[in-house]
């Protein structure tokens, strides 16, 4: 599947609200960028989590235990 499919189908169900990012909706490449960073994409957290931008693996697993 190109970029462009990609984000054609997955770019309405992302639920990053980093507006500016050239990953939203492609799902492969925002997986594959926040693992070379040694973090977690935006969709795993909780929507109070995502909205705080912090992409640590410590933050993801804090967000889990407040679920």
């Amino acid at each position: 599947m190109s970029n462009a499919e990609c984000k054609a189908k997955n770019g309405g169900r992302c639920t990053c609200t980093h507006d500016p990012c050239s990953r939203k909706g492609i799902c492969c490449e925002c997986v594959a960028y926040h693992r070379m960073n040694g973090e977690v994409p935006g969709c795993f957290f909780s929507p109070k989590g995502e909205r705080t931008y912090d992409r640590t693996i410590a933050a993801f697993i804090a967000d889990q235990k407040g679920r």
